[in-house]
């Protein structure tokens, strides 16, 4: 069977107060990459420190952690987090400068979704936020990566999400590199990591995941699954995803539960697994030929 893809999102926004294990300075992050790359990873998500951050200077912070990166690992995949910023043309004027500083992905969440920490009951919390991404702004996002030549990493957190993409997709103008990430709504939540808290999008069941493989079915579309608010590999996900020739997102960013993890550790169980279900990680150079990398 083909080789797996594990990206391992190594930070996002999660603070210490969450999980000690976090790497946050941009020596942690590149000594964090770097020990991922040689165990197994092909794909490295992370965030600088400041999602508001724009432009070359946005690109200029990412690269003082991915010139060691790419000193050890010239190959690796390196993808950038979206930028929180209402001017569209502002939230894409980092992508073609951090590509010039190593990036060969950028990232685009393709629809709107609300997010809101733990309330009482199961209910929402008061920090809330929204993702809004119109359709004029994906389709400006998505150009702006294929000029840039960065392949696009897309966030699914609904269904709704994978339409446009499928549709792009059909008509032959989704660029090369594309990955669709599934996400998957965890037990806990994803701004906070509570226990039991509102949470997002379908759970991690097989049956979930078999709506969207039927979705993808014949777009050739290389796809991944993730649980934001949950783990991966111990809800059963990652092992659903590899019988169906998905790839894996695993890492910091996303995990919340009992346990407080480093990303080593947690890519150390997603690779077990691969080489238990004969798909054995992929190289850098491998993932690069599975998701067409401009």
């Amino acid at each position: 069977m083909n080789p797996t893809i594990i990206e391992v999102a190594i930070n996002g926004e999660t603070e210490r107060s969450r999980n000690i294990h976090v790497p946050l300075s941009p020596s942690e992050i590149a000594e964090d990459a770097i020990t991922c790359l040689a165990r197994g990873a092909s794909i490295i998500h992370n965030h600088m420190g400041d999602i508001t951050l724009a432009g070359g200077p946005a690109a200029d912070r990412y690269g003082q952690a991915w010139a060691p990166i790419l000193d050890k690992f010239p190959e690796a995949i390196l993808c950038p987090t979206s930028v929180l910023v209402p001017d569209v043309v502002l939230s894409v004027a980092h992508i073609a400068p951090c590509v010039a500083a190593g990036a060969r992905m950028a990232s685009l969440d393709p629809g709107v979704e609300n997010f809101a920490n733990s309330g009482k009951g199961g209910l929402p919390g008061p920090r809330r936020g929204m993702l809004a991404n119109s359709i004029d702004k994906i389709e400006i996002i998505l150009d702006t990566m294929r000029d840039a030549c960065a392949g696009p990493a897309l966030g699914i957190y609904e269904p709704g999400f994978l339409r446009p993409i499928l549709a792009y997709r059909r008509a032959g103008i989704l660029p090369r590199g594309t990955l669709a990430k599934l996400y998957f709504g965890g037990d806990c939540n994803l701004m906070d990591g509570g226990q039991g808290g509102f949470s997002f999008g379908l759970p991690p069941t097989r049956a979930a995941l078999d709506a969207y493989v039927e979705m993808l079915e014949g777009s050739g579309l290389p796809w991944s699954v993730a649980v934001p608010g949950g783990d991966v590999v111990r809800s059963g996900l990652a092992r659903f995803a590899l019988e169906r020739g998905g790839h894996l997102r695993i890492g910091i960013e996303d995990y919340a539960g009992g346990r407080m993890p480093t990303n080593i550790e947690l890519l150390d169980e997603a690779v077990t697994l691969c080489h238990e279900m004969g798909r054995p990680p992929a190289t850098c150079a491998q993932a690069a030929v599975i998701l067409d990398l401009p």
